[in-house]
C-alpha cells in the first residue's frame, strides 16, 4: 500500500518546527523522527539512512558482538556527517563493553532500555552524551525524571519486539506521561503513517519513535524473506507473549506455537527458557526461518504493504502528516 503524497505540499511543515521542536533541538535533527534500535534491523545501512533523511538513525546493539558494534558504528561515522546513536537494551550480556566502545567511538546519542535509567545516564552525560531512556509506564516515566535522563521514550504495548507487561497503548501512556514529567516526550509504539505521528504530537509527544516501517527498508539488514513476510501480515497476526521472562510481541507461526503449548502444560520458565536458547531471533529476522524462528514486529506492520527505502519512507511520513489537517469543531 502507497500513501504517497506530492512532497512539495511539506514545505508547509515549517520544517517540522526545527528551530522549535524539542527533540530537533537535542539531538541536532531536521525531523523529530526517530528510528527504533530494533536487533537484527538496525545496522549502519539503516541507521546512517535515516540520519541523512533528517531524522535519528540508531544502530541496534542489542543484536551484535562488541567487535560487529564497533564495526557498524565506524561505517555509520564514515557513511554521514549528520547525527546518530546506539540503543543499548541493558538486558543483555557484555554492556560494560559495549558502553566503553560506545565511548571510544565518540558516539554522542545513546537510547537505552530495559533496565535501571540511573545505572549510566550520569556517566554517559558527563562525557558529553544526551541520553533517552525507553520505558513502558508513567511510573517508570517519572523515574526516569528523576534519574535526569535527556528524553523519555514511552512505548505503548503495539509496539514489537520486548515490551511492558501493563498492555497500556500508546495513546492512553502519552497524555498520562506527559502530565507527569517536563523532559522531552517521544511516542513510541503503533506509529508507521504520518497521520499517526500527528495524532502523537497532538496528544502530547515532542516526537515519536518508528520501528516497523523502517524494519520493511531495503536499508534494513533483516533478511529478505522476513521483510516480506511482513507485507501479508493482518491484524492480529501479532501477540504480546513470555510475560514470564521478558514481554515480546511475536508474529504468530510454529515457534510461537510451540510456546503456547508450553504455556498449555503450566507456563515453566525453565521450559520457555530452552524453546528461547537457540539464537530465536536470529534464527527468524536475520536468517529467514519463517517457522522456527522468532519474529518480531508491531502491530502497525498490518498497515505496512511495501519495501521502501527509507528517503521515500520519509517522503511520505512528511506529506501524510501536512495532509492529516487537524480536527474542525
Amino acid at each position: 500500500m502507497s500513501n504517497f503524497i506530492d512532497f512539495s505540499s511539506a514545505k508547509k511543515l515549517h520544517d517540522m518546527q526545527v528551530n522549535q521542536n524539542k527533540i530537533n533541538h537535542l539531538f541536532g535533527i531536521k525531523y523529530p523522527i526517530i528510528q527504533g534500535g530494533m536487533i537484527w534491523h538496525s545496522g549502519w545501512k539503516l541507521a546512517s539512512a535515516v540520519s541523512k533523511a533528517g531524522g535519528l538513525g540508531l544502530i541496534g546493539a542489542g543484536s551484535m558482538y562488541p567487535d560487529v558494534l564497533r564495526e557498524n558504528i565506524q561505517k555509520c561515522n564514515a557513511a554521514t556527517d549528520k547525527p546518530f546513536g546506539v540503543n543499548v537494551p541493558m538486558l543483555y550480556p557484555n554492556i560494560e563493553e559495549i558502553i566503553n566502545i560506545i565511548l571510544e567511538e565518540g558516539v554522542k546519542i545513546v537510547f537505552t532500555s530495559a533496565g535501571n535509567p540511573k545505572t549510566y545516564t550520569e556517566m554517559l552525560q558527563k562525557e558529553g552524551l544526551k541520553v533517552a531512556h525507553v520505558v513502558s509506564s508513567t511510573k517508570f516515566a517519572i523515574k526516569c525524571e528523576d534519574a535526569g535522563v535527556d528524553a523519555i521514550v514511552a512505548e505503548g504495548f503495539e509496539a514489537g519486539g520486548h515490551n511492558g507487561r501493563d498492555e497500556t497503548t500508546t495513546f492512553c501512556l502519552i497524555p498520562n506521561v506527559k502530565q507527569q514529567i517536563s523532559k522531552p516526550l517521544i511516542a513510541a509504539g503503533g506509529i508507521a503513517l504520518g497521520s499517526q505521528m500527528k495524532a502523537a504530537m497532538i496528544l502530547g509527544a515532542d516526537g515519536v519513535q518508528i520501528g516497523s516501517r523502517f524494519a520493511a527498508t531495503t536499508e534494513a539488514s533483516a533478511h529478505d524473506n522476513w521483510k516480506n513476510h511482513i507485507l501479508g501480515l493482518n491484524e492480529g497476526d501479532t501477540h504480546l507473549t513470555l510475560k514470564e521472562l521478558a514481554p515480546v510481541r511475536l508474529v504468530k507461526n510454529k515457534f510461537f506455537n510451540d510456546l503456547e503449548e508450553i504455556y498449555n502444560g503450566g507456563r515453566e520458565a525453565d521450559s520457555l527458557k530452552n524453546a528461547l536458547g537457540r539464537g530465536r531471533s536470529k534464527k527468524g529476522m536475520f536468517e529467514g526461518d519463517l517457522e522456527e524462528g522468532e519474529l518480531e514486529i508491531g502491530q502497525v506492520s498490518a498497515l505496512i504493504k511495501e519495501i521502501l527505502p527509507v528517503e521515500r519512507v520519509f517522503k511520505n511520513l512528511l506529506a501524510e502528516f501536512e495532509a492529516a489537517k487537524n480536527p474542525q469543531f
